[in-house]
């Protein structure tokens, strides 16, 4: 896309996944702990569909949400009007450009929907030029929420080579 700069290795990657009125537990869970396994910062826009306190969210979070550095907003409006000047991609499966094929510059926000219907139509249509999707067969409606989230997390540290990331592995 014209414009937009490549994360470099130097680079660090000030990165925020934006979950728009997360509905499932297990799957927020699931993606706090990607968030902290890559230092990432996780936003939920409200109204959220269970509590932060919920037995289900914890389980799947596991012992990592003193990690996982969290912030809760009440609309996705409230989050932009906090984060102005970021840039934002949205994750769809209507969206315009493959996640792959993008650049995740720092200070990037991808935003993310929520199980049931993704995010609203009228938001993908005024922001045509920074949707992303992750390509998959005809006919089947949607990746898991948290897999879709590592997919495109885990290509923007790849992009810039995995800055701050341990990438040796644990010793046998």
């Amino acid at each position: 896309m014209a414009g937009m700069k490549f994360v470099t290795e130097s680079a660090p990657l000030d990165l925020h996944i934006v979950l728009v009125e997360p509905e499932i537990p297990q799957n927020t869970g699931n993606i706090a702990r990607t968030c902290a396994a890559l230092a990432v910062e996780l936003h939920l826009a409200g109204p959220l569909g269970f509590s932060l306190a919920d037995r289900y969210l914890k389980r799947a979070g596991l012992d990592y949400w003193g990690d996982v550095r969290l912030a809760v907003h009440d609309s996705f409006d409230g989050y932009r009007n906090r984060f102005p000047s970021r840039r934002l991609l949205f994750a769809s499966r209507r969206g315009r450009f493959l996640y792959s094929d993008v650049s995740y510059p720092p200070g990037c926000s991808v935003v993310f929907g929520k199980e049931s219907s993704g995010l609203p139509r009228s938001l993908l249509a005024e922001n045509r030029s920074a949707t992303i999707r992750i390509p998959m067969r005809s006919g089947i409606r949607s990746l898991n929420l948290s897999n879709a989230v590592a997919i495109i997390a885990y290509e923007a540290f790849r992009r810039g080579g995995f800055p701050g990331l341990d990438r040796r592995g644990a010793p046998l």
